[in-house]
């Protein structure tokens, strides 16, 4: 029971895994499928690529026979995954007190904007939200000198999700030790403001504070790709080795005797707006690629600075076959993104396209032992929906 970006991108990751996800949709389908172009109504970018691996099932809720057929489906279900507020869940009886008591051993897990033990607790949240009130849009401006800004991605949305299902794991393995269920909450607020402090807590880590929080280096506004001769390049001159050889391959080896600023990793830290500073006009002195070739040889830790188009191409993800193209069934030829991680003693299976809206409600509801009068009388009574037949494929 999740939409958007939050849940479906947790849930796909357990898909990808080899959990059979049922996502279970209102008649109006999930939000996110009418983000971006598209071939056919419904079946967006942002969907086809945080979706796959999954089985749609729409189900009306408000209806009493779909919330029904709903809890059917919950007693042999081993997690219910939902990112609407715990409020809503009560209102429609599936609060965790009355979801356990058809099933004790699921893992009842909610993503959602706060925890429920403050006054946040019934407020609705957002990614955007999430990241002002986290402080990434004041980072930003003090690292910029700028306005605060969002990051231009669903960054709270996508690491709260897969903070969730590091959570959902670990519930299932302490269910395989007791035998019960558990519900476990994942609120956006708490699990960002976590993240991001980790690294800006500073001084304010100690009582009384040492200084005003903030990581210099991450905060430093000379922190960001090197201006080439002809483009970027991202570059990081980290440890003692590193700049040890940094300044061997271009010729100024003497630099950290003379100037104690660059001599150890202490000065450096202290004085990074102009470290970082006296690297960006180094770095205007040659090319792209005689700074990728001359980094490379001295060990120094660089990558490409990306565009959107640049990346599809990159040799390293050529070669790992990240992005592959697939035929989906109703849209045709599309990129798609492999799961980034690998085991040596495990495959996952093929993965399932993203699914049409409805597109498996019969299915699903057979194996949960509906009869087709069942089956057909839901879909009559409009609490349940099957999708129509695929779209034919244009390209």
């Amino acid at each position: 029971m999740t939409s958007v970006l939050m849940g479906p991108f947790a849930s796909q990751a357990l898909g990808d895994m080899g959990a059979d996800v049922i996502k279970v949709e209102s008649p109006h389908g999930d939000l996110v499928r009418q983000i971006g172009p598209a071939r056919h109504e419904d079946m967006g970018p942002i969907f086809l690529n945080t979706n796959r691996n999954k089985r749609s099932v729409v189900l009306d809720l408000k209806h009493p026979a779909g919330a029904q057929a709903l809890k059917r489906l919950l007693a042999d279900a081993d997690v219910l995954m939902y990112n609407v507020r715990p409020q809503a869940m009560a209102r429609l009886g599936l609060d965790y007190e009355a979801v356990s008591a058809i099933n004790p051993r699921i893992v009842y897990a909610g993503l959602f904007g706060f925890g429920q033990d403050g006054p946040y607790a019934a407020r609705p949240a957002y990614d955007d939200l999430i990241q002002g009130a986290a402080t990434l849009p004041h980072l930003i401006a003090r690292a910029t000198g700028g306005i605060p800004r969002y990051v231009p991605t669903a960054m709270a949305d996508r690491i709260v999700g897969q903070t969730a299902v590091g959570a959902i794991l670990a519930s299932l393995l302490a269910r395989g030790r007791t035998g019960r269920g558990d519900r476990v909450d994942i609120p956006m607020f708490e699990t960002m403001v976590a993240f991001v402090l980790g690294d800006h807590m500073g001084g304010l880590t100690y009582e009384p504070p040492l200084d005003g929080g903030g990581y210099a280096r991450q905060l430093s506004p000379e922190r960001r790709p090197y201006r080439t001769s002809d483009g970027y390049i991202c570059a990081l001159v980290y440890n003692d080795k590193q700049w040890e050889g940094f300044l061997k391959a271009i010729g100024r080896e003497a630099l950290a005797a003379q100037d104690e600023r660059f001599a150890t990793f202490a000065n450096r830290s202290r004085n990074i707006d102009f470290v970082y500073g006296t690297l960006s006009r180094i770095f205007e002195e040659r090319t792209t690629a005689e700074w990728m070739r001359l980094l490379e040889q001295a060990d120094v830790p660089f990558m490409p600075m990306h565009d959107l188009q640049s990346v599809l191409h990159d040799p390293h993800l050529e070669a790992t076959g990240f992005f592959t193209t697939v035929e989906h069934p109703s849209e045709g030829t599309i990129r798609t993104m492999r799961m980034p991680i690998k085991w040596a003693n495990s495959t996952a299976d093929a993965p399932l396209p993203a699914p049409r809206l409805g597109e498996n409600t019969r299915e699903v509801l057979g194996e949960a032992g509906f009869s087709a009068a069942e089956i057909e009388a839901l879909v009559a009574s409009g609490a349940a929906r099957q999708g129509a037949p695929r779209a034919e494929v244009t390209q």
